[in-house]
């Protein structure tokens, strides 16, 4: 039975059930744990809570006897991952982009499915999460780059559901690049998938405003975080590495982010990771208030952020090496004149992607793209990327060309 103390009655051992203040308030991330140190007892006393709830046994309740931490406690701290498996076998972009565009497809439904019971006040179906989320974990493990090619597929009126994708691609593309496990890969992966799930707790007159913010307004927009974190943490199966791209998606590692202004001494690599791939996926997404930046362009940006202090620069540099310093999508100008858009990056040879030639050297429009592999040419001069462009300024759509490619 539950028996409400002071914090002077508080003792390690002791099962929390309740705190008289949000748990938000605390540095814990669950109302429900169990007391296993004294400066557990100290941060709750920081953090101005007074009386709570606890645990007691049922034969002596006046005694203040403590149960030891429940067994189905331990069940729900745990990960919704399955074991480990063993890394799938390696196979070529071209074999895996079927199996990509299709893991692509259902992870799209499947947190728009989610958002939607949110907003209607059903469970999250974690299950279906957790499959979708295993099925782009296994692509990225079969062939690193088929699909994260695909997160540059955007959506201007479903900005949220292809931006919860992307994301979560791009962490997943990053995690395997550091040499996460599986079972790492899925945390992150389904974190951030679910990284804006407060979002549905928003007025849909600030969060659909055709336009910029205005100061109040932003700040109710930031309460997506903490909203998210609280829906997260009532999912039965989640633990608490599951919250932290949520939580921390907006921190910056100098301290000046949202919601907590945490510094970097004080942030997950998880959440290092989802700030930079929120940055990316929103600044090459075209939005109401804004165009989208090229790829090229948001690299550049994501290295001043990182020289700046706001983003983790050595992590930057790691997300260079995931999407290519001309990422997929981006529409380039070779020496020869000849415009291209890129197809798929070649990890051997960074400077040198597989493009797909989209005019000739006299700028015609060829009747159908031409695929080359910069880094596999026999002629002489090669063709080298001269510049990069905004495909807008020269009427093209790589999507147009690369949609074609994946079909």
């Amino acid at each position: 039975m539950r028996k409400r103390i002071s914090i002077d009655q508080l003792k390690i051992g002791m099962k929390v059930e309740k705190l008289d203040r949000s748990w938000l308030a605390t540095p814990f991330l669950r109302n429900r744990f169990t007391i296993t140190s004294s400066e557990q007892i100290a941060k709750l006393h920081a953090s101005g809570v007074q009386q709570l709830d606890v645990e007691t046994d049922d034969a002596s309740p006046e005694s203040g006897s403590i149960v030891p931490a429940m067994e189905a406690e331990a069940d729900i701290m745990q990960p919704i991952a399955p074991p480990p498996e063993p890394e799938p076998s390696i196979i070529p972009f071209d074999e895996e982009l079927p199996a990509s565009r299709q893991a692509y497809s259902a992870a799209k439904i499947i947190i728009q499915q989610s958002m939607d019971d949110v907003r209607m006040g059903r469970a999250l179906n974690m299950e279906a999460v957790s499959e979708v989320v295993g099925s782009m974990a296994d692509s990225i493990l079969r062939s690193p780059d088929a699909l994260t090619s695909l997160s540059r597929v955007k959506q201007f009126d479903e900005y949220t559901f292809f931006h919860s994708v992307n994301t979560s691609i791009l962490a997943l593309s990053v995690g395997r690049h550091l040499g996460y496990a599986r079972e790492s890969l899925m945390q992150l992966g389904t974190g951030m998938l679910l990284h804006d799930i407060g979002k549905t707790k928003i007025p849909l007159e600030i969060l659909n405003k055709p336009g910029r913010y205005e100061a109040g307004e932003f700040e109710i927009m930031k309460h997506h975080v903490l909203r998210g974190a609280e829906i997260l943490s009532s999912t039965t199966g989640l633990s608490d590495v599951f919250l932290t791209p949520t939580l921390e998606h907006h921190e910056r590692v100098d301290g000046t982010g949202y919601p907590h202004r945490r510094p970097k001494t004080d942030l997950s690599e998880f959440g290092l990771i989802a700030a930079i791939v929120d940055i990316y996926d929103a600044v090459t997404s075209d939005r109401c208030y804004h165009k989208g930046k090229t790829p090229h362009d948001t690299l550049q940006l994501l290295y001043q952020l990182g020289a700046k202090g706001h983003v983790d620069g050595a992590l930057v540099q790691q997300f260079v090496q995931v999407v290519g310093v001309y990422p997929v999508g981006s529409c380039v100008s070779l020496s020869t004149g000849e415009t291209a858009i890129v197809k798929q990056i070649n990890h051997h040879d960074p400077l040198q992607p597989i493009v797909l030639l989209v005019t000739d050297e006299a700028g015609h429009r060829r009747s159908s793209a031409l695929d080359l592999d910069l880094s596999a040419q026999t002629r002489h001069p090669k063709r080298t990327i001269a510049l990069i462009l905004d495909p807008s300024t020269v009427g093209i759509d790589p999507r147009h060309y690369l949609d074609k490619e994946t079909t």
